[in-house]
């Protein structure tokens, strides 16, 4: 068959290439280029004597499909699912070996002789060594997806076609086979096969993922994301393991997590894998004991190869009953810190060292956001140790003012400084007596006091201002602050001693917007808001979607009080999106116009508002749905414009708020 001119013109620039003369590679990716000089300098192939289709004999093809028997049956899903979404584009689907050999196709009879001819068949060889730059055979070489589009094959032959493959490994990391997609024609312009390579590489993991749970079917598994909806339906790490934690084995993602421990702590001997307990931050009870550790059977892990939060599930053996397994003993509960947070990993850390804290002496400081809740740690801390029974005295520096504080935390005695009470006070470090001073923002404390908390935490002894005597007191001393301290001490803020008093233990709470387990701080600080007003009401999808979507500045402060806003503000029995602040809708709660018609409503004195509340017929929730704001947005705008609905007076109440 004579040749076309854009094949002797490929052939004239691949033996320029291979004489070492200059050729126009013009925007040749490199991936490309690599296996051209491949192709001419190792393989010795002629680019001016295009190689026939080499299709492998039944016997010979028989021999290849044995040793991947078992993939193939695996795969064959994962292979008919693509194929109905390719076929009707023109596209044929071919599944190689490690040596390039279709051992699997799909494509269309009514173009089987032209598909044949063009290699696109089962039994076809794909070897780079012998078709040439091909996205098969490079694939399996770089052991990297790749399209090899129309002029990007080294033979001329093939240049009308474009293919697009993707590699499928063993749990070694080793290329088994290469799942590709190919077309007879295409439009010239490469960008036309964008959708091809996700598309592909999607389906090779698949099929990676579910060749490798086959094949560990009798082992447990971690499978874990970092998305906990995404973990049961299709978790992007498995990782087989023994019954005592070590790894037996991985898919591409477990391995990616391994290989990153190991460059973080690399190890002492060649083949030295670490152990899933080395891998996620947490004790081999808790990572055996996922089923059973919450309603959907997932549990959130830090990964201490990247500090990531990632969502993890236990996949228990197939068939067969595991045997039973001596797990540690769980920890006996703690409601009061039980219940302050789920199964986020740093929140985790926090009441597990908290636990141990509660019934020590030891003074704790704790460290966080505003907002984070660091007085109900400090409760908690209180309410689960010897000293629940005794009083919870809380101070908060920074609230009161600097003339006051010595007086507020020492006491004084009668006649001890002028607009003193006439019978004298008793300090809150005394009435913290036999239990526990917490110290909020203790950052904020003057100079001047934090010599004589020194002696108090030193001496257990406080005196009142006018007293000749100390007063001995038993107090166990939290604090707590948002400030920088090491910064604090270095410019003179604080005095270095006085730190090393009240930091025997450091807790530090995470903010908000790093917890794992918002869904579970919202449910709770809801719950807690509705009991405090004995109400029933729902919080719809959409609003716990926007305030899962929040960054929240304020911490659980800030969620507290945007949850109270809506439901003063929410009508009905449910709050929605449009029921939240303004500043927690984020996008999901503008709708294209909703600041032009607010702008207008701006510029022509509440004309465009009025207008819209009218043909709303003066329902607020329905104007505030077409603006795409809050109600309270509606009701502010009303106040700036005098708008009074008909059957208002001027002074109702939500005209007010």
């Amino acid at each position: 068959m004579p040749l076309r001119n854009e094949q002797r013109q490929h052939i004239e620039t691949l033996i320029r290439l291979s004489e070492g003369q200059p050729a126009d590679l013009g925007g040749c990716r490199e991936v490309i280029r690599r296996s051209w000089e491949r192709c001419v300098g190792e393989y010795r192939l002629d680019p001016g004597r295009p190689r026939p289709v080499r299709v492998l004999t039944q016997q010979a093809l028989k021999e290849h499909r044995e040793p991947v028997d078992e993939l193939l049956h695996v795969a064959r899903a994962g292979v008919d699912q693509l194929f109905t979404q390719i076929a009707p584009l023109g596209y044929v689907l071919l599944l190689t070996d490690r040596q390039g050999i279709t051992v699997d196709f799909r494509g269309q009879r009514e173009q089987e002789i032209n598909l044949r001819r063009a290699g696109l068949y089962l039994g076809a060889d794909w070897d780079e060594r012998y078709a040439g730059t091909c996205a098969v055979g490079t694939c399996v070489h770089d052991a990297q997806a790749i399209t090899c589009h129309q002029s990007e094959h080294f033979d001329a032959t093939h240049i009308s076609l474009t293919c697009t493959a993707a590699p499928i490994t063993d749990p070694q990391g080793q290329v088994i086979a290469v799942l590709d997609i190919s077309a007879l024609q295409s439009p010239r312009a490469q960008e036309s096969q964008n959708f091809g390579l996700p598309l592909v590489t999607l389906y090779a993991r698949m099929i990676e993922d579910a060749y490798f749970l086959h094949r560990y079917r009798h082992c447990l598994m971690l499978r874990f994301d970092t998305a906990r909806e995404f973990v049961h339906l299709n978790g992007r790490g498995l990782i087989a393991i023994e019954e005592d934690g070590s790894v037996i084995a991985a898919n591409g993602a477990g391995r990616a997590l391994i290989d990153a421990h190991l460059r973080r702590w690399p190890p002492w001997s060649p083949g030295w894998q670490p152990s899933v307990t080395q891998l996620f931050d947490g004790e081999l009870g808790e990572l055996l004991g996922i089923p059973s550790a919450s309603d959907d059977g997932i549990r959130a892990f830090r990964a201490r190869a990247n500090d990531t939060t990632c969502f993890v599930t236990l996949l228990e053996p197939r068939g067969r009953r595991p045997a039973p397994r001596a797990l540690p003993p769980s920890p006996a509960p703690v409601p009061a810190l039980d219940r302050l947070a789920s199964d986020d990993p740093a929140m985790h850390r926090v009441l597990k060292l908290a636990r141990r804290l509660r019934n020590e002496e030891v003074s704790v400081l704790i460290t966080g956001e505003t907002g984070t809740g660091k007085e109900v740690l400090a409760r908690a801390l209180h309410d689960s140790g010897t000293r629940a029974k005794g009083p919870f005295v809380a101070v908060n520096c920074a609230a009161i003012p600097e003339s006051l504080i010595e007086s507020e935390l020492f006491g004084y005695l009668p006649g001890a400084f002028t607009g003193g009470r006439s019978k004298g006070m008793r300090g809150l470090i005394q009435q913290a007596d036999g239990g526990t001073l917490f110290l909020d923002e203790i950052g904020d404390m003057p100079l001047t006091l934090q010599t004589r908390l020194l002696r108090v935490l030193a001496e257990r002894e406080v005196m009142p201002l006018g007293a000749e005597k100390a007063l001995r007191v038993d107090i166990r001393v939290i604090t707590a602050t948002h400030r920088d301290m090491s910064e604090l001490i270095a410019r003179g803020g604080f005095r270095e001693d006085l730190y090393y008093r009240l930091n025997g233990a450091q807790l530090r709470l995470p903010a908000l917007r790093e917890r794992a387990d918002k869904h579970y701080v919202i449910r709770s600080v809801y719950q807690a808001l509705l009991a405090e007003r004995e109400r029933e009401v729902r919080l719809r999808a959409d609003a716990m979607s926007a305030l899962l979507a929040h960054a929240w500045p304020g911490n659980i402060r800030q969620l507290k009080n945007a949850l109270a806003f809506a439901l003063v503000t929410a009508e009905g029995d449910e709050i929605t999106l449009h029921d939240l602040p303004e500043e927690c809708q984020g996008h999901l709660g503008a709708a294209p116009q909703t600041f032009a018609v607010v702008q207008a409503g701006e510029q022509d004195g509440g004309e465009a508002l009025h207008e819209l509340l009218r043909a709303s017929g003066w329902n607020v929730s329905l104007a505030a749905r077409r603006l795409g704001v809050s109600r309270p947005t509606i009701y502010r705008r009303m106040r700036r414009h005098g708008l009074v609905p008909p059957n208002w007076r001027e002074s109702d109440s939500k005209l007010e708020r």
